[in-house]
C-alpha cells in the first residue's frame, strides 16, 4: 500500500470512481453521480482535463481523463500515456 502523497489535501477533491478498490459501488449518491461525502478522490493536480488523482481509501493513485474543458488535442490526450521513444 503506498503512503499517501504529499500533495494530497482534503481541500482538493474529485469525485471519480477509484479503477483499483472500486469503493463505491453500492453508494446511492456515487451511482446517481453525485458529490458523496464518503467516496472523493484527492486531485494531486492536473494539466488541462487531465486529473492526477490518489484514492484515500486504497492509496491508489492514477490519471483521469475528464474530457471537460478540454485544451489538448485528442491526438494529444490519446497518446499523453505513452514513454518517450528516445
Amino acid at each position: 500500500m503506498l503512503p499517501l502523497d504529499p500533495q494530497a489535501d482534503r481541500g482538493r477533491r474529485a469525485w471519480v470512481s477509484c479503477p483499483n478498490c472500486d469503493d463505491s459501488r453500492g453508494c446511492a449518491p456515487c451511482e446517481q453521480r453525485r458529490t458523496c461525502s464518503d467516496h472523493w478522490r484527492y486531485l494531486l493536480s492536473n494539466t488541462g482535463s487531465l486529473l492526477h488523482l490518489q484514492c484515500p481509501s486504497c492509496t491508489h493513485v492514477w490519471v483521469h481523463e475528464s474530457g471537460f474543458g478540454a485544451t489538448r488535442s485528442l491526438w494529444n490526450r490519446i497518446t499523453s500515456g505513452r514513454p518517450d521513444p528516445r
